[in-house]
């Protein structure tokens, strides 16, 4: 746009007299803004045609090009129609802003070009202005007019202009040329022939100017900023095109790693010089990590890529890229990452590879003790990731002997050495069970903790005791080993080492003399423990040498903040073991929280862990990141189920057993939902679901006793005297079919007062049972009764006989009420469904009719699909606030035909 100037710019250019002549003239002269020209009209006597374009001169205004039809270069036409332009455009004035465009629209979100504005004269004699612009006279009539092709030109390079601010800086532009077969115009000049010499004739090559517009029309969707710079060539300068903005940098790199070639296969010609900021890299090769030692304890990766045949760090180009929010944030085109160099060089890179490369680089950057321009320093728990790197990398090994060994051990599908169990070992190991031996010894010997995970009832208490045998046997038990269990198992424990490994010398830490006992530890082999006596006791158990520490039921460490998971991790010893069927309960969490313990530092910290992998598994599914996960577990956990390896069981067959609501039941169950959700809704509108966690498991169990029986729920105005129980109901008739032919049954629920409102009906029906409760003294009685026969019923609490038992003796097992976790329960059924049944295992569960029991079954199968990813590839969510709406939401799709399928 033209230049701001002044009346005292016009007194420098014109003379006074032509100036004071010229001011009853500017009233009848129409003008308009045509980009950076100022055209002037005049119809009323003799009519003339001007064309004015300002530019800055140092610290004055001048005039770089000035036409008027009469031909004369300073007269009073043109004179008339710079002071009419000052009346009219207030924009083009010293104290108004340098562009109009700017006025209108900001720099950084105006397109290129910009279209011509005309402005509208505001005079008494203001009319229409739509005259064309003058174009230089045609050639003279004979002369020779050639016509030829037009192809457009880009030229890249740096000039001093303006920035976006009006400071002086040295800038990259953009400039657009045409060639005609050879000769090279201006895009800006107006001239509509080129004059040139040809065999020494003056010939005239007339310009495509709809091939040229359609050129500008091709970068106009690039949004460049069109400006005009001294050159020194023209007086009115040098059209360039720029990029404004904070994204300016970005624009240019795209520009010429996308754009530029793609015009280049259109027929367009290009040049960058040299000294223009974005170069493209011709070639871009290799990209690789070299592994090695550092000092005690730690490992360096020095990354590299190779460009141009010279190798760079890569290091600071992801940093870049991490920075400016990774692989979400960055140019993608195709399969390709366009990125640049702290030289400015612009380069393409391998998308897919750089994704997988940035999602294991933010974890390790975090985790580098120091970092230098080229590599990280990494403490030797992160190893584990050089395979992950492997994937991605040309990785080398140099001076790196010690960190080499220990990736080594991380590697899947190691040669494991079978192990001979002595025969102090009082039992018959199963194949699989050998195996498992055979792996818990590779792992001892490579100075790394296991996770034994198999199916309950597949005997990982009997491969711990072989385990430990072996290591006695070898001479190896030169401290005790340490076995930390729930306070219900002790029993057990003593038990099956009694059993297993008699030679064994055993000490139990548990009562009021545990303190006496744990100074008399010397010559004891194994000293069993809970959870409970262990938080109490950490800071004298962790000054004592362990040879090896097992949980069992591990899950009891779940939770990273318990007090539980953080006396365990400071036990000294030089091997780990956790047992557990389920790993995973809830959510990933708990297993950062068991691998704390295990293998410290292979799941990183646990903010971390978060973001590395937890919120992109649990909330967005990711594939990619769920397989690295179980890639960097998997050589540490170990995982068999019944239907792989003991293929003599029986089969188990789950049977839903659904049970319409008595109608009084219902109205009260829908009385409580409709009520209570209204609560919980306007609770996690105020709050957080965490902190809104009490309120909304309390309606929940109110909602479930509901489906178990009216008499549970405790509202303040009762129950509105709804006795009907149809759940119960049915118990009773399925019982009294099931006992005459011969069935032995295990009912299990997770409420003990259902427990006490069962019994009555038992008792009134002349059925004799046992019970099993979290307050039961005497565990073993109601087991040996059972199992001997002497009744045909075991009532079990869930939370109490969930594990730790051995009832082969069942053949049916009855669920009264779901539980959230399908694995709880699996483990429930599996007290029947054990090495040593014989018989077919029939396990029914109670579910009651379009209530949040039935909604119960598919969170269920959710939870059960985020537990096998400790096992494989796949994954699942984590209980949040759709579930919880969906929990007690009517849902619609719920028809009398699902009536009349329960029925």
């Amino acid at each position: 746009m033209p230049v701001p100037y002044s009346a005292e710019d016009l007194e420098k250019v014109f003379d006074s007299k032509i100036l004071t002549s010229s001011r009853f003239m500017a009233e009848m002269t129409d003008v308009s803004l045509d980009g950076e020209t100022i055209t002037g009209t005049n119809q009323m006597g003799a009519k003339w045609t001007t064309k004015i374009t300002p530019i800055a001169m140092g610290q004055r205004i001048s005039f770089a090009e000035r036409e008027c039809s009469c031909g004369e270069s300073k007269c009073k036409h043109l004179a008339a129609t710079a002071l009419k332009a000052l009346e009219c455009f207030p924009v083009l004035r010293k104290a108004a802003p340098k562009s109009l465009i700017d006025t209108i629209i900001p720099a950084h979100e105006r397109p290129f070009p910009p279209p011509p504005t005309r402005m509208r004269p505001t005079g008494r004699r203001a009319r229409a202005a739509n005259i064309a612009p003058i174009l230089p006279d045609a050639p003279e009539p004979g002369a020779t007019v050639l016509e030829r092709p037009c192809t457009p030109v880009l030229r890249l390079r740096r000039l001093q202009a303006p920035d976006e601010f009006g400071r002086p800086r040295i800038i990259d532009v953009l400039t657009l040329d045409f060639d005609y077969a050879g000769v090279r115009v201006d895009g800006a000049d107006d001239a509509q022939f080129i004059r040139v010499k040809s065999g020494g004739h003056i010939v005239f090559i007339r310009r495509d100017t709809a091939a040229e517009a359609a050129a500008l029309d091709t970068l106009r969707p690039d949004n460049f900023v069109q400006m005009r710079v001294a050159d020194g060539k023209s007086a009115r300068g040098q059209r360039v095109l720029v990029f404004r903005g904070e994204t300016a940098a970005t624009q240019w790199h795209h520009f010429v790693a996308v754009r530029v070639p793609e015009l280049t296969a259109l027929g367009w010609q290009s040049s960058i010089e040299a000294n223009f900021g974005p170069q493209l890299a011709e070639n871009v090769g290799n990209l690789d990590v070299t592994v090695a030692d550092a000092e005690k304890g730690s490992f360096s990766l020095e990354f590299g890529i190779e460009i141009d045949g010279v190798r760079h760090p890569l290091l600071p180009i992801l940093e870049h890229l991490l920075a400016r929010g990774g692989y979400e944030a960055a140019q993608i085109v195709g399969d390709e990452l366009i990125t640049s160099m702290d030289d400015g060089r612009v380069i393409k890179l391998p998308a897919e590879r750089i994704r997988r490369l940035l999602s294991v680089m933010g974890d390790l950057i975090e985790a580098a003790g120091r970092s230098a321009e080229k590599s990280l320093v990494l403490p030797v728990g992160a190893a584990a990731t050089v395979l992950e790197l492997e994937d991605v990398l040309t990785t080398s090994w140099q001076n790196a002997a010690t960190i080499e060994a220990y990736v080594e051990r991380f590697r899947g599908e190691p040669e494991i050495i079978p192990v001979v169990v002595p025969e102090e070992f009082r039992g018959h190991l199963r194949p699989y069970q050998q195996h498992g031996v055979d792996w818990l010894q590779h792992l001892a010997s490579h100075g790394l903790g296991g996770f034994l995970a198999d199916d309950m009832g597949l005997g990982k208490t009997a491969q711990t005791i072989a385990h430990i045998c072996v290591d006695h046997a070898e001479g190896r038990l030169t401290a005790p080993a340490l076995i930390v269990v729930p306070t219900s198992l002790v029993a057990n424990w003593t038990a099956e080492l009694g059993k297993f490994a008699p030679q064994l010398t055993v000490a139990v830490l548990h009562g009021m003399e545990r303190h006496e006992r744990r100074e008399q530890l010397e010559g004891v082999n194994v000293v069993i423990t809970t959870y409970t006596v262990l938080t109490r006791d950490i800071e004298e158990m962790k000054q004592l040498p362990w040879h090896i520490v097992v949980l069992d039921e591990a899950q009891a460490i779940k939770s990273p903040d318990a007090r539980a998971t953080r006396s365990v991790c400071q036990l000294n010893t030089v091997h780990r073991i956790c047992l557990s069927g389920t790993p995973i309960e809830n959510n990933l969490d708990e297993l950062w929280s068991q691998f704390a313990f295990l293998m410290p530092g292979l799941l990183g910290d646990r903010r971390g862990f978060t973001k590395r992998f937890r919120t992109p598994i649990e909330k967005n599914g990711d594939p990619v990141c769920r397989a690295q996960l179980v890639s960097r577990i998997a050589p540490f956990i170990m995982r068999r189920t019944k239907s792989e390896v003991a293929t003599e069981l029986p089969p188990k067959h789950t049977i839903l057993r659904r049970i319409s609501l008595a109608p009084d039941q219902r109205e009260l169950y829908e009385t409580i939902r409709g009520t209570l959700y209204e609560t919980v809704r306007d609770q996690m509108a105020e709050r957080t679901l965490a902190q809104s966690r009490v309120i909304v498991l309390d309606a929940l169990l109110k909602l479930r006793q509901a489906c178990c029986d009216p008499r549970l729920v405790k509202l303040g105005g009762g129950n509105r005297g709804t006795e009907s129980s149809a759940k119960l109901d049915d118990l009773m008739e399925m019982i009294g079919e099931l006992i005459p032919e011969g069935r032995r049954i295990l009912v299990f629920s997770q409420f003990t007062s259902m427990l006490d409102l069962i019994k009555p009906r038992l008792v009134e029906a002349g059925v004799p049972y046992v019970e099993l409760r979290g307050d039961t003294r005497d565990r073993a009685e109601p087991v040996r009764s059972f199992e001997a026969g002497e009744v045909p019923l075991f009532l079990i609490s869930l939370k109490a006989g969930g594990r730790g038992l051995n009832l082969t003796s069942a053949d049916t097992v009855i669920h009264y009420d779901p539980w959230w976790n399908p694995a709880v329960e699996n483990q429930a059924s599996d007290r029947a469904h054990r090495i040593g049944q014989t018989k077919s295992v029939f396990v029914y569960k109670m579910i009651a009719v379009d209530t949040v029991e039935e909604r119960i079954l598919e969170l269920q199968q959710r939870k059960a699909e985020l537990a096998s990813i400790a096992f494989s590839e796949s994954g699942g969510l984590a209980f949040n606030a759709e579930d919880i709406d969906f929990l007690f939401g009517k849902d619609p799709q719920h028809t009398e035909e699902t009536a009349a399928q329960a029925a």
